[in-house]
């Protein structure tokens, strides 16, 4: 089982009871904000409980020993998750993602930390070469957080994504083992 401990927040393989409540979030008025955020030009469909739940039990491991998703809990509540997939596992290229539904949470180093050590643990336990995220220009906040850690843009895709009637560039950011190595630091 996979637990990594940070200052401020833990991130673990999710319980059924984890699912359940990110279900909650992600399907209900209350992750309403997050939406706004985390992908909101992607139509997204909505699955029963049991669907949410088979997806998360599904054997998605990135490598043998690593899953796919982690959830972040905050004094044992459960506020988010991290997660990658492959885009190229011939040239070891992982993307990877954030999303902390309680807004509560934003704003107080808590997605960074939570990428950060998701960062570090896949670089640790893998032979990856290079990770990366998608995010769009209105995203300033994930950005920042991306750049913090070291990542650094490599495309834009000029208005590719339609929010609220308004266009905004698509954005590519990632980060090489190389430089990775060279950018450990205390944020």
């Amino acid at each position: 089982m996979v637990e990594i401990i940070g200052e401020k927040l833990i991130l673990m393989e999710a319980s059924e009871t984890d699912i359940d409540e990110l279900y909650d979030w992600k399907f209900s008025e209350k992750g309403w904000e997050a939406k706004q955020w985390n992908g909101p030009y992607i139509p997204e469909e909505k699955m029963t409980r049991r669907e949410y739940g088979w997806m998360w039990a599904l054997d998605n491991n990135a490598f043998a020993d690593i899953p796919d998703a982690l959830v972040i809990t905050v004094n044992q509540k459960v506020v988010g998750y991290v997660g990658a997939y492959w885009v190229d596992k011939n040239t070891n290229w992982l993307e990877t993602g954030i999303v902390i539904y309680d807004s509560h949470y934003w704003n107080g180093g808590y997605g960074t930390e939570a990428y950060q050590l998701w960062i570090d643990f896949l670089f640790n336990h893998s032979g990856l070469h290079r990770l990366g995220m998608s995010t769009w220009s209105g995203n300033l906040r994930m950005i920042k957080v991306a750049e913090k850690l070291g990542m650094v843009e490599e495309a834009r895709i000029r208005q590719a994504r339609e929010v609220n009637g308004e266009y905004y560039d698509s954005i590519k950011m990632g980060i090489l083992r190389s430089e990775w190595k060279g950018s450990k630091k205390k944020l």
